[in-house]
């Protein structure tokens, strides 16, 4: 008889082979430049249970531009692996054809062109399309919000997240977890989460004070019968909020990865009867990768923060890892086979949003435009333009994060300029004009305040030190921020193959070209410091300000990181 390992394999490869995940049908189509809506949502219904994942919406109501990253490095064990292949070498392993749709929706190449050809992407009224499309193939399909919802927009900003709450709330999610949300603050979470009528999961968040879970808050599972099928899904929330976010916003609480934890979630569920267990994840990939490694009996890990977009569930031992994007580009549908109390095949399909292909849902599209109403002249105000594509992702500086480096170092008068290395933010392509909205979509956050400091050049190798340990630790487990702090006004070289205190070297001031002097003083300006009481002022206005003055930006491409390892 076949084991459940090799039946979950056999519908791998059955995926990869024959188009059954779902891609191979729609790379198809775009390819030959032909998608409708009909053929973009065709599914070829399976088994008896379906889950709908989105995540990392980071409260992105409209349709966007959104460039996916060219450079992903893994190390250790994930060197070479996805999600860690990017570019030309992406488009191979999955068979996507230069220059078509989904080499648009999923990669970086061309980006531009493509994106004129082809559209924005995104927009939630468009992703209620296509839930309600599942729903009506499948009824009682679950719907799971991985976090980074209530964040990440001008409107967000100024409604303290209700304007999210609003929205998905009118998407009818069943469950969802948490990473940037706490950062709103202990109390208005507090009174956000009291407030929504689905599951607010977290078996990882517990009290502070006394390390015991709180689950008249955050409960660490809800049971879901779907199908005939008893299914519990587990919430794990970002495991590392007091070291990538200012814990001072919420110091009731702490996290961590809690594998112990997470294992006697899984016992008890399974215990309970549970036939089918679902992780609702916000850990990263590779992280979720090594916790499915390390804890036995999750089905499925549904996972979030990294943001990557995998045409193809990953396997790690028998359970399947499900990775659907950012920005509201994408929804997951995954159908499930679960028989005598186990889960026996899937089929899946990463679903993206082309917002030209995918026609509004009336219902969502006006409440949207409800939640924007009130600022919408703030919003569409035009500051500049550009002439050059406007992007961030990649583990090292993008042309957003120059632009925003360029303004700190002209408007704070400073010698080096850091900007967080967040995955967050939509493009812009040469030719659009820059609204203040596009502005905010790339600097909102509830601790924005552009400081200027003096440091060392010893501590400025500290901080970036710090952060390439952050990222490129071998081990996942200490892999705790972002991507690499965004540097402006400074080159150095990096090594992404030496360990902690060894990677950063060859450090300029690139305004004189002399090497950076341990002993001397540098001033330096950033923005999003974790440290309560930085003052100065917002870092969009500052970008504000520059763009104003700048009228069209040009942001050429630059060499001052030299990468070596990767």
């Amino acid at each position: 008889m076949i084991s459940r390992r090799d039946f979950l394999q056999v519908s791998m490869a059955a995926s990869a082979m024959l188009g059954t995940s779902g891609f191979g049908n729609w790379a198809r189509l775009a390819a030959q430049q032909s998608l409708t809506q009909d053929q973009l949502l065709q599914f070829d219904t399976f088994g008896n249970v379906s889950l709908i994942h989105v995540t990392d919406i980071h409260a992105q109501l409209m349709p966007i531009y959104f460039r996916e990253p060219s450079v992903n490095i893994g190390v250790g064990g994930n060197r070479g692996a996805v999600p860690h292949v990017t570019g030309s070498d992406f488009r191979k392993l999955y068979g996507i054809e230069d220059g078509s749709r989904s080499h648009y929706a999923l990669s970086s190449g061309d980006f531009s062109a493509l994106a004129q050809a082809y559209g924005k992407v995104g927009g939630m009224d468009r992703v209620a399309t296509v839930v309600n499309a599942i729903r009506a193939d499948r009824p009682d399909a679950l719907l799971l919000d991985g976090g980074d919802t209530w964040h990440g927009s001008y409107t967000c900003y100024q409604t303290e997240g209700q304007d999210m709450v609003n929205v998905m709330n009118g998407l009818k999610p069943d469950a969802m977890t948490f990473h940037w949300e706490f950062t709103l603050g202990t109390e208005r979470v507090q009174e956000l989460v009291e407030g929504l009528p689905f599951a607010a999961l977290g078996q990882n968040i517990f009290d502070a004070e006394w390390d015991e879970p709180l689950p008249d808050l955050f409960p660490p599972y809800k049971f879901f019968e779907r199908g005939g099928v008893k299914i519990a899904v587990i919430g794990q929330a970002f495991p590392y909020m007091p070291i990538a976010n200012p814990g001072w916003m919420f110091p009731e609480f702490s996290f961590g990865i809690r594998d112990e934890n997470m294992q006697a979630m899984v016992d008890e569920v399974r215990a309970q009867g549970a036939e089918l267990v679902v992780c609702l994840s916000h850990n990263g990939f590779d992280v979720d990768k090594k916790m499915a490694s390390k804890v036995t009996g999750i089905d499925v890990i549904l996972t979030g923060h990294t943001h990557d977009a995998l045409p193809e569930p990953v396997l790690v031992g028998e359970t399947i890892l499900i990775a659907s994007g950012s920005n509201g580009k994408f929804v997951s549908r995954v159908d499930l086979d679960v028989r005598d109390g186990r889960m026996m095949g899937f089929r899946h399909k990463l679903i993206p949003i082309f917002s030209d292909v995918i026609a509004p849902d009336p219902q969502m599209a006006s409440l949207i435009q409800e939640q924007r109403a009130p600022y919408k002249a703030d919003l569409e105000e035009v500051i500049g333009q550009t002439d050059s594509l406007l992007y961030r992702r990649g583990n090292f500086n993008g042309t957003w994060d120059d632009l925003i480096c360029d303004a700190l170092l002209s408007e704070r008068e400073a010698d080096i300029a850091m900007s967080p290395g967040v995955r967050w933010g939509p493009s812009l392509i040469p030719g659009d004009d820059i609204t203040r909205e596009d502005i905010w979509n790339v600097t909102s956050m509830t601790y924005g305040k552009a400081y200027r400091s003096e440091m060392t050049g010893e501590f400025i190798k500290v901080i970036l030190e710090d952060v390439a340990d952050n990222i490129f630790n071998p081990d996942p487990y200490y892999q705790q921020g972002g991507d690499m702090v965004r540097i402006g006004g400074m080159g150095y070289r990096c090594d992404v193959t030496k360990p902690q205190g060894e990677r950063i070297s060859n450090m300029t001031l690139l305004s004189t070209g002399e090497a950076i002097d341990p002993a001397k003083t540098y001033m330096v300006a950033g923005w999003a410091s974790v440290n309560e009481g930085t003052e100065g002022p917002q870092i969009w206005d500052v970008v504000e300000s520059h763009i104003r003055k700048q009228g069209t930006v040009t942001v050429q491409p630059r060499d001052n990181v030299e990468v070596v390892g990767a």
